[in-house]
């Protein structure tokens, strides 16, 4: 650790876990700095403010962070009740924001982070050089009158220790099923989204009703976008989704049901089964995508690995999951996993292949340390590309490295979190889950390619199938 206990730690991200972090600090009168680059605390959630988390109150605030707040006269919603994303961020996320208050600027986007002095190869005197964080100042643009949205200021600042709470939805992944942009992504962008479709918007409604659409995606996001989109079709004549999955379809795709443990989930499984039972949405499995096309009359072809060739659509929902942005902390030393791009001590326990949301074992500071000393990962980022998080996993993320960053490791190393079983994990109480079959017997290799009919469940041939391709990992 530094030896600068005069500066503060720079927690990066106003989310849940960034506040968190802060509280946690305050509370052991450490001094905070949270960088947000948005304009306004949780800019994440508030991307997806329409849709209903699966996790209720009662999981979602923490304590430190109820402490701060009890003296404003701030109380929690009633713990049994599922909030919007926008109920987070305007009842708990900003409140809390506004207690930090200075210890929170927003406008400010972090574009490196190294030691001072020192890049990744130095090793003299590393441990006892201050952390430099480079940051750029946003102007308050969204970058639609043509400018990058900053004003070109660049700035730095030193601290003590960094806590990147940046999370993951700012780098979905693609369509390819190789990790990649599909051949044709990135020029058919315009009629392809990487977010659940808000229809409360007139323009995102009109976006999709009376039209054919395809939502790529196994996880907590496609559900959510397959009931949005069976929803408008009831009112909206014409409107059908194609839902494409790389794997099959089994008893466990659409979830626990009436069994998960966390109800709102289960309901939102069987609304997403209830798109296809009831003619709503197609479902096409074993199929991994190679190639968007356009065709002549305005619309998109998605051409698979197998040569296969769906019918056209004119928009596409891409849910494949997140990634972490490790672009600005290319000068820390950071252990990763090769797979997950978590820490590495850490990725056993959070193996979408082994572990549902509910069976990862609480974990803190040992979990989540790097050779790089005094730099943490938490919350969203700290899983990588797994998609099993809670946000209480994350709160006690945040309780562990506050407390070993002020040197009390017995706290530190204290367990002060019990996770419910949660059944079958098909999201992370708040994302998608893309690896979601790999863990529950079915293996991961792409099923032979059906076209399952609405309403019977039934696979029947698709025009110009071929075999399947052998091997892999169905991802989603």
């Amino acid at each position: 650790m530094t030896t600068t206990p005069d500066l503060p730690v720079v927690v990066i991200g106003a989310g849940p876990a960034g506040l968190a972090a802060a509280a946690h600090l305050v509370g052991r009168g450490i001094e905070p700095l949270v960088l947000e680059a948005g304009p306004s605390a949780a800019t994440a959630v508030r991307d997806w403010s329409h849709v209903r988390l699966f996790s209720p109150w009662g999981e979602l605030t923490d304590p430190a962070a109820e402490k701060l707040l009890a003296p404003t006269g701030w109380a929690r919603p009633a713990a049994d009740l599922c909030p919007t994303g926008g109920d987070w961020a305007e009842q708990y996320l900003q409140p809390l924001a506004d207690v930090l208050g200075d210890k929170v600027r927003y406008g400010t986007t972090v574009t490196g982070v190294s030691r001072l002095g020192r890049d990744r190869v130095v090793d003299a005197d590393r441990d006892q050089q201050p952390f430099t964080i480079r940051l750029t100042r946003t102007d308050g643009t969204d970058g639609t009158d043509g400018t990058d949205g900053t004003d070109g200021t660049d700035e730095r600042i030193l601290a003590r220790a960094v806590i990147d709470a940046s999370g993951t939805w700012s780098t979905p992944a693609p369509i390819g099923a190789d990790g990649l942009p599909a051949l044709g992504e990135r020029t058919a962008s315009a009629r392809i989204s990487y977010r659940t479709p808000d229809l409360k918007d007139p323009v995102v409604r009109a976006r999709y009703a009376g039209r054919r659409t395809a939502v790529i995606g196994s996880g907590a996001s496609a559900f959510t976008a397959l009931a949005t989109l069976a929803d408008l079709a009831r009112s909206e004549p014409g409107t059908h989704s194609v839902w494409i999955v790389r794997r099959g379809i089994s008893g466990s795709t659409f979830g626990g049901g009436s069994a998960d443990q966390l109800p709102a989930r289960g309901e939102l499984g069987l609304a997403a089964k209830a798109a296809v039972d009831d003619g709503y949405a197609d479902a096409v499995t074993g199929f991994r995508t190679e190639a968007v096309e356009p065709t002549g009359d305005h619309r998109l072809t998605l051409v698979g690995e197998d040569g296969r060739r769906l019918d056209p659509v004119d928009e596409i929902i891409v849910l494949t999951g997140l990634r972490p942005d490790l672009s600005f902390l290319s000068e820390l030393r950071l252990a990763l996993d090769e797979r997950l791009q978590a820490p590495v001590d850490l990725a056993p326990l959070i193996d979408p292949n082994q572990h549902s949301c509910g069976t990862v074992p609480p974990h803190g500071h040992r979990e989540l340390s790097h050779p790089e000393q005094g730099v943490y990962l938490v919350g969203m980022k700290s899983y990588g590309r797994a998609p099993t998080f809670l946000a209480m996993t994350g709160y006690e993320q945040v309780r562990s490295v506050a407390a070993a960053i002020a040197g009390d490791t017995e706290g530190a190393d204290r367990v002060e979190l019990a996770l419910p079983e949660t059944g079958v994990c098909g999201g992370a109480g708040l994302f998608d889950d893309p690896a979601a079959g790999q863990a529950d017997g079915e293996g991961c290799c792409a099923p032979a390619p059906a076209l399952v009919r609405t309403g019977t469940g039934v696979p029947v041939p698709v025009a110009a199938a071929q075999d399947a391709a052998s091997g892999g990992c169905c991802g989603s």
